[in-house]
């Protein structure tokens, strides 16, 4: 299990090492990020193929991060720059993208900032920067289009956690988790938010409109690669705090997870302190969203921590959760249905006007039977060809995240972090991410200062989504 059995203080004296036996990190060394070093690596990656159980008697082949899924968990220092090798055992050359760092567009890990590419048999290596400190992870940048063995669809994702520079630590027990979906199909049935607004108004389809595309289902969902009564569970004890790291490492499933009788301090989103730390009971994540958030262990029992789909949970959706001395059937009670709000953990203040206000309107052209769904941002889907948009490092930029479809879309920035300052009309101030979910005919704005010149990609983190036209590539000087 992604689970650290030691206690937040002797964590403290073993900080900065990576928690996975080939992975270290710490050593001190330049900061350049496009020289070869010499030397031991700090991190390795193998990509290659590998068999996971995710149940009694369901073993699958697909392709992961040193054997195993999810990857190794990747611990580094903020600041302290650290030696990566990439080693590619897999036939197609691959991206490995440090989600949420705020490094070069070279070792970034995205083809269309011409990222370093690791070659099919081959190997890479370079040197990166963490930063900035929370949770991000790692996973691969391909873009699979229609084949569902490769991308975001294999088990190609690890957590990776960038210890900050002075953190106490108030918690106990520390436990990673990382959900994802298995053996994807292709689908005519249309993905509905559970939480959509039954007011917002849909446009009527035009006579001439072709139906929905293709959409797509999962027969297994996991948390740590197991299925839901597969696997160790998490063991606590009575009076503890436990941080939990969460992760959704999906291709393209927004979840939602709770734990029956507990609540979720939230104390961070996307790896980010967030200003008002707030209780609920329900979490909300869209694809590539971490929270980080405390529970008190204060309900002796054996409880399921799972999703409130009923299906999705019988499919695999869960981990339990085991009290000290407790035995016994896992609990589930369905949690109240509460709408997830950004605004709660944010401040109630004004923002510093931008310099430059960029509109992106998102757009959906439907498939029809049988094809694929289009995807736009301002009317156009993106070309390999085009020119990037412009922008000046140092300029305050407000993006206008206008979803005119009825589908939900994690957007993230790449190489950047944002401030979410209207969502869905209602301003707040302070909450930091790299991933927004903004649900259909919603309107989210977000202001960032590019932190870095080059190339930046933004997308929807919905992997078909990404794959057939949403994305927009930036070019910061």
């Amino acid at each position: 299990m992604y689970e650290t059995p030691f206690t937040r203080r002797s964590f403290l004296a073993c900080a900065g090492a990576v928690l996975a036996g080939c992975n270290r990190a710490g050593q001190r060394g330049s900061s350049n990020e496009t020289t070869t070093p010499n030397g031991p690596a700090d991190v390795t990656l193998r990509i290659g193929p590998v068999l996971v159980d995710l149940a009694k008697d369901h073993t699958i082949s697909t392709i992961g991060y040193n054997g195993q899924v999810p990857g190794p968990l990747i611990r580094l220092r903020e600041g302290i720059p650290v030696t990566v090798d990439l080693f590619n055992e897999t036939d197609i050359p691959e991206f490995v993208h440090w989600h949420g760092q705020i490094i070069s567009a070279d070792v970034d890990g995205a083809q269309e900032e011409k990222s370093l590419a690791v070659q099919p048999h081959s190997h890479l290596r370079y040197r990166l920067t963490p930063q900035p400190s929370g949770s991000r992870f790692v996973h691969t940048h391909v873009m699979p289009m229609s084949d569902l063995s490769l991308g975001t669809y294999t088990g190609q994702f690890a957590f990776v956690y960038i210890e900050p520079k002075n953190n106490p630590g108030q918690y106990d027990q520390e436990v990673f988790l990382a959900t994802h979906e298995w053996e994807p199909f292709y689908t005519t049935e249309e993905m509905e938010d559970e939480d959509s607004d039954q007011d917002a108004k849909k446009p009527e389809p035009k006579r001439d409109e072709k139906p929905n595309g293709w959409e797509i289902g999962y027969q297994r969902f996991t948390i740590n690669g197991k299925c839901l009564g597969f696997g160790d569970p998490i063991r606590v004890k009575e009076g503890q705090r436990v941080l939990f790291h969460i992760l959704n490492a999906s291709a393209t499933e927004n979840i939602q997870l709770a734990l029956p009788g507990h609540q979720f301090q939230v104390m961070a989103l996307d790896g980010n302190p967030v200003p008002r730390p707030q209780a609920v009971e329900v979490l909300e994540l869209g694809t590539a969203e971490r929270i980080d958030a405390i529970v008190e262990m204060k309900n002796p029992g054996v409880w399921v921590l799972g999703t409130p789909k009923d299906d999705d949970r019988k499919n695999g959706m869960g981990i339990v959760v085991e009290y000290a001395m407790k035995t016994g059937v896992p609990r589930w009670v369905k949690p109240q249905k509460k709408p997830w709000d950004y605004t709660m953990f944010g401040e109630n203040k004004s923002v510093p006007n931008p310099d430059e206000v960029i509109p992106m309107v998102f757009g959906k052209i439907n498939g029809g039977t049988g094809g694929f769904n289009r995807w736009t941002i301002n009317g156009k889907g993106y070309e390999d060809n085009a020119e990037p948009r412009l922008l000046h490092k140092g300029k305050r930029y407000r993006l206008i995240f206008d979803n005119q479809t009825d589908d939900a879309h994690p957007v993230h920035l790449h190489r950047n972090s944002f401030e979410l300052t209207s969502v869905y009309g209602k301003p707040t101030a302070g909450v930091i991410k790299d991933v927004v979910l903004v649900k259909g005919f919603k309107k989210v704005e977000a202001d960032f200062t590019p932190a870095g010149e080059g190339l930046t990609l933004f997308h929807c983190h919905q992997q078909l989504h990404m794959d057939y036209g949403f994305k927009l590539l930036f070019n910061v000087t």
